[in-house]
C-alpha cells in the first residue's frame, strides 16, 4: 500500500511544484510590469508638470512682449510715424 501511495503523491507532488513554480514566475513579470509602470507614471507626472511650468513662463513672456508692442507703438505715433 506504501509503494502505491508513493507512486500516485508522487506525480502529484511534482505537478503541484510545478504549477507553484509557474506561479511564482507570473508573480514576479506582473511585479516587475506594474513597477515599470509606476515608474513610466512618475516620469510622465514629472514631464507634465515641466510643461506646465515651462507653458506659465512663455505665457508671462508674451504678455511682457504684448506691453513692449504697444509702448512701442504709441510711441511711433508720439513721434508722428504710423504703426
Amino acid at each position: 500500500m506504501t509503494a502505491i501511495g508513493a507512486l500516485i503523491t508522487s506525480p502529484l507532488a511534482a505537478i503541484a511544484a510545478m504549477y507553484g513554480s509557474r506561479g511564482a514566475n507570473r508573480a514576479a513579470r506582473e511585479a516587475s510590469a506594474v513597477t515599470g509602470y509606476d515608474s513610466l507614471t512618475q516620469r510622465l507626472v514629472a514631464e507634465r508638470d515641466k510643461a506646465e511650468a515651462d507653458q506659465a513662463k512663455a505665457e508671462a513672456r508674451v504678455d511682457v512682449l504684448e506691453l513692449e508692442v504697444a509702448r512701442l507703438r504709441l510711441l511711433v505715433t508720439q513721434l508722428g510715424g504710423t504703426p
